[in-house]
């Protein structure tokens, strides 16, 4: 009887192998090509990583917190650093408008290669200007960016009106977030994305990226009284710190800029 049930399973097993055998040699002869699984994020889904450098960049520069906590200190200062802070975001919003869907650059809205050779040459440029601006940094001079002495006293004095011309102004002459933006925009245009879903990415990009001088007017919106001398002495703090905390910014995302743009070009 065992010999019987060994022999019936060894049958079974025999057959299955040869069943599974033929069933190979068709797939084969049809030219199919083995199951393959990947784990791979979705383009909506993995370009919040790729925005990330840019954003951080951004985020990390203090001149623009140190304005806005400038701002916060005077008179009326959270109705005027809001006009300020608007100011600068409509001329991010405006710059997203213009070059993603008026003019929209063929070269960076290329989803068959990423990144495209025109994205490549942003990242190199901006590389380029972050070290020359850790140069800058290291022999005292002022930053590409920064406002001139004069500016920054007329922050403490200028109107909300006045303040949200001078937050658009101030966005629209900084060669370092012209790159940034038409970086993060040229990542999206090419990314095979929607329509909406380009402008979603491009929004999320921009409230990200100013989260660092919105979050000091919610908290003193929140909490005036309490949050004063703490904005003081985080000024003090940034103030204080400013060029060595420039110059990581500029020498860490200057290299990798640069880095990733030469790596695009070959």
């Amino acid at each position: 009887m065992k010999s019987v049930y060994k022999v019936a399973v060894c049958c079974g097993v025999h057959t299955t192998t040869n069943r599974l055998n033929n069933r190979r040699s068709r797939y084969e002869l049809l030219g199919a090509q083995p199951l393959r699984l990947e784990v791979m994020l979705p383009n909506d889904d993995r370009i919040f990583f790729e925005l990330l450098p840019m954003i951080l960049g951004t985020i990390m520069a203090p001149i623009w917190i140190i304005m806005v906590l400038l701002i916060l200190q005077g008179a009326q200062g959270l109705v005027r650093a809001t006009a300020f802070v608007t100011g600068a975001t409509i001329a991010r919003l405006l710059q997203g408008f213009f070059f993603g869907y008026v003019v929209r650059p063929e070269g960076m809205s290329d989803p068959g290669r990423s990144p495209s050779p025109a994205l490549s040459m942003l990242f190199a440029v901006l590389g380029l200007l972050l070290l020359i601006s850790a140069v800058k940094t290291v022999i005292q001079e002022d930053d590409l960016d920064a406002p001139s002495p004069r500016w920054m006293t007329l922050l403490n004095q200028a109107r909300a009106f006045t303040l949200l011309g001078m937050g658009t102004l101030f966005t629209l002459i900084a060669p370092k977030l012209w790159v940034f933006t038409l970086s993060a925009l040229g990542t999206i245009l090419s990314a095979g994305l929607s329509a909406q879903a380009e402008v979603k990415w491009f929004l999320v990009f921009v409230l990200v990226a100013q989260s660092a001088i919105i979050l000091p007017l919610l908290v003193c919106a929140i909490a005036p009284q309490q949050s004063a001398k703490f904005l003081q002495a985080v000024s003090d703090g940034l103030m204080k710190y400013k060029k060595p905390i420039s110059l990581v910014v500029y020498v860490i995302f200057g290299l990798y800029f640069l880095q990733k743009g030469l790596m695009g070009l070959r």
